[in-house]
């Protein structure tokens, strides 16, 4: 049966987000495997852990929420406060995502990527399997944070705590699954509260395991080793002893012992990275007298720094037991020389100095050990702890703890800190000399022969739809609000700064983390990689704008890089035939850049691209190629492929990107950084499918400017049904910008229209650009042409007034007067910074 959260009925076990009470708890547990084996067919990305761990991290932010205050009814009074605020700042996606960064490599490290863009060969972290949590008794956050390990690599997680723990970790990990709505969390999360001594419960739960995880002493490490099945991995979280090592001129700085005084008080030695011993380095040192000397000394800063930190916990009878037995045997050999005692007359604290350089554990409660140990015997006599060494905080200059640490890690130390910080820890810090989430994980390969594999950049998309989270609850966003909030941009998320290009109004500034760059730039690598670069075998010209704060240059030059690309990084300028030169020179068979400007680079060197017929590929961003445009590409320069290399914005990053069954304007979305609404032109309210209407995203990785439906300016509808390609991935195809709709002579006349108008009446493919200007009477739309490609005005004339309705009725009630002007190329009007053509100018 299963059982409610309340005060009166205690829930004894969580499975899979429901309740339930022992028997129901027994039961399920004889068919562990076969729900594991069940489970486990799916994936779990790791954005739907991040998004519901966000949840909850800003829910156990505040204490007026509810689940604050279910969880600190777990608690101790004075502990709650502390314990719910370390468990709120863990959770918080900034966090989280610095962890799979640095423990997996990146923020969706589950996916088959290729690690060589040259290579067709895929690899990921997958999960481990099913994964068995042994938690400890005397660290509450411990035991669901070690799930929310488990749950970014994936596995089946199932946590033991003990029947005495209170329901912390069950509820929290109850919370965490109710903030993901595709249920994946909540499937993958089994709590059992039980005592140890049920035998059948541990083999039940660890016999089908694929790992074991267990914090504890020596004794929880082995018992789990004896339960863990053939093949199955131990992940042992035992204890750990920690100690300082004191060079001479820190060992007489009151100012250092002060700080390992406040170390050693510091939750009375419970932590693995307490101190329990000082070493001092007697290198060429007085000897005895002199470490007896330093004992006094550090005996009166631990008097002082003791008597202001009251302590938190007392020793129970075996703890108090064990420091008098120690302290009394170390009296005792005060008869022989080997050791002197300084100890408080309350038995609040004690300093044992022995002469003997062998590590020996201390009994805790404000306990430390004082010894000798020259630096030249570091390594050899510590080395035979080495399975129980974690943390050295070493007091010296530079040069110091460049060498210790050295030889500190050569006799098993993993950690060192500097002296009196020996219990902080930064975010996506090892722990005990490794990361959780690779010891939670298996490293996995495909490797793949077949030719069609090198516009596959995840094999992941050819399997299903990826999984994304809901609309935010959240108003929309535009340009404005944008702007707006980069005043209150938090200096840590500020690394990059980049202006758009500023061709529908005055340019905006966009903020990134270096780390929002860097997953931008390889998902948009994918997508490069889908369109049909070959970075094994292209040669590549980067001839996007450079300068002015402007993106284009620097990202497709970080995108090249990040496949291992051959490039050339031109950059586009006015001297066409320098340009040219440098193409042929370097043979370079694929461009990048503005079709605007490859379109004038390629006419204003026409005969050199003609005769050296090596340009193969034109991957083009910002605007678009018209299909007349990219037939004289393709008749007259022999280009094979021609290709959007991204849809993307300068405030959003990359949005989208083709693979060779995207037509025209169609992209698949990028999924791994973006989920998309469509909204209604006129209202917020989302299009029928395959309807046009607004495009608004969502950043799903992105660390300090987030952008919530932003709404970014574009048209645009899905494209149903699977594309040809395979992927599995959402289409949509781009309608154009709000500022190609112009109102003109009451009104509202569509720029793209009027490009289709003339290419199909009139088979033009030239650029086309409009001007709106007041007139006396009526308002005047002039048409901008290409005279290479509109020889005759009064032909285009002719064409739009008959295909464009509106201008049409316009003229014909005499609000509009319509010419067509055939210019020089170089007379279109541009964006200084991108060189993007200004499709509509309104000079009203």
């Amino acid at each position: 049966m299963t059982a409610s959260v309340s005060a009166h009925h205690p829930v004894l076990h969580l499975w899979q987000g429901e309740f339930i009470d022992d028997e129901e708890a027994g039961r399920r547990l004889a068919g562990l495997s076969e729900t594991a084996g069940r489970i486990l067919t799916r994936p779990l990305p790791t954005d739907v852990v991040l998004g519901a761990c966000a949840v909850v991290s800003r829910d156990l932010g505040d204490p007026a929420s509810a689940l604050y205050g279910r969880l600190a009814g777990h608690l101790p009074a004075d502990e709650a406060a502390a314990v719910l605020a370390e468990l709120a700042g863990a959770l918080t996606r900034e966090a989280l995502e610095r962890k799979l960064r640095r423990e997996l490599g990146g923020l969706r490290p589950e996916r088959l990527t290729r690690p060589d863009a040259r290579a067709t060969v895929y690899e990921a972290w997958a999960p481990v399997g099913l994964l068995v949590h042994i938690a400890p008794g005397n660290a509450s956050a411990v035991a669901p944070l070690s799930v929310v390990e488990g749950l970014l690599a994936g596995n089946l997680n199932v946590l033991k705590t003990s029947s005495s723990d209170s329901p912390l970790a069950l509820g929290l990990l109850a919370a965490i699954g109710a903030a993901d709505p595709s249920g994946l969390i909540a499937e993958r999360v089994i709590a059992l509260r039980f005592s140890s001594s049920r035998r059948a419960w541990l083999e039940a739960l660890c016999g089908p395991a694929d790992a074991i995880a267990v914090w504890g002493g020596e004794d929880a490490v082995r018992a789990a080793g004896e339960l863990a099945p053939p093949g199955c991995r131990v992940v042992e979280w035992g204890h750990r002893i920690s100690f300082a090592y004191l060079t001479g001129p820190a060992a007489s700085d009151d100012g250092v012992l002060d700080a390992l005084a406040e170390d050693v008080c510091q939750l009375e030695q419970q932590a693995c990275s307490s101190p329990q011993v000082v070493y001092l380095d007697t290198e060429g040192a007085d000897g005895t007298g002199e470490l007896f000397a330093f004992a006094a000394r550090f005996a009166d800063r631990l008097a002082k720094a003791s008597g202001a930190r009251p302590a938190s916990t007392s020793p129970g009878p075996a703890e108090q037991a064990e420091i008098t037995t120690v302290q009394q045997l170390a009296r005792l050999e005060q008869h022989l020389g080997l050791t002197r005692v300084f100890a408080a007359e309350d038995g609040s604290w004690r300093v044992l100095a022995d002469t003997r350089s062998a590590l020996d554990a201390s009994p805790l409660y404000r306990t430390v050990w004082v010894k000798p140990l020259p630096r030249h015997a570091v390594t050899a006599t510590l080395r035979p702890m080495r399975r129980y060494l974690q943390t050295a905080a070493i007091g010296g200059d530079r040069a110091d703890v460049a060498a210790l640490s050295r030889a500190l890690f050569a006799a098993g130390v993993t950690r060192v800190t500097p002296v009196g910080s020996m219990l902080e820890s930064y975010e996506g810090e090892p722990h005990d000399g490794v990361y959780a989430l690779q010891r939670y994980s298996r490293r996995v390969s495909v490797r793949a022969a077949d030719a069609g594999f090198r516009t596959v950049a995840c094999l992941d998309d050819l399997v299903a739809p990826p999984v994304l989270p809901p609309a935010p609850d959240a108003p929309l966003l535009g340009k404005e609000g944008v702007q707006h909030a980069l005043a209150a941009l938090d200096p840590r998320h500020a690394h990059l700064y980049f202006r758009s290009g500023g061709s529908t109004g005055a340019p905006a500034l966009s903020v990134f983390t270096c780390d929002d760059y860097d997953n931008q730039m390889r998902a948009a690598a994918h997508g490069l990689l889908t369109a049909g670069f070959d970075p094994a075998r292209d040669r590549a010209a980067n001839l996007f704008y450079c300068g002015g704060m402007y993106g284009s240059f620097i990202s497709f030059f970080s995108i090249l890089e990040r496949l291992n690309a051959t490039q050339l990084p031109i950059a586009a300028g006015p001297d066409h035939a320098s340009v040219a030169e440098a193409l042929v020179a370097h043979r370079a068979d694929t461009v990048f850049g503005m079709p605007s400007y490859l379109w004038q680079l390629f006419h204003a060197e026409a005969d050199r691209f003609r005769a050296h017929g090596g340009i193969r590929k034109v991957f083009y961003g910002g605007e678009h190629f018209t299909a007349e445009q990219r037939r004289v590409l393709t008749d007259d320069f022999g280009v094979e492929v021609i290709r959007s290399a991204a849809y993307g914005s300068t405030d959003l990053g990359p949005l989208g990107y083709q693979c060779a069954s995207c037509d025209g304007s169609v992209h698949h979305v990028l999924t791994d950084l973006h989920s998309l609404e469509i909204l209604d032109p006129n209202e917020d309210r989302p299009v029928a499918p395959g309807e046009p209407g607004r495009l608004v995203f969502t950043s799903l990785a992105r660390a300090g400017q987030r952008l919530e439906r932003y709404e970014i300016g574009d048209l645009g509808r899905a494209v149903p049904g699977p594309c040809a390609c395979g992927s599995q991935v959402p289409r949509l195809e781009l309608l154009g910008r709000y500022g190609d709709v112009v109102r003109v002579g009451t009104y509202f006349v569509n720029y793209r229209r009027i490009v289709r108008a003339l290419e199909e009446r009139l088979g033009y493919h030239g650029e086309a650009q409009l001007v709106v200007a007041p007139g006396g009477g009526r308002e005047r739309l002039t048409v901008r042409l290409d005279e290479e490609y509109a020889p005759d005005p009064e032909a285009a004339l002719a064409a739009l007034t008959a295909e464009v309705a509106e201008i049409a009725s316009a003229r014909a009630e005499g609000l509009l007067s319509l010419a067509v002007q055939t210019v020089r190329r170089d007379a279109f009007e541009r964006t200084a910074t991108s060189g993007k053509l200004r499709t509509v100018i309104d000079v009203r």
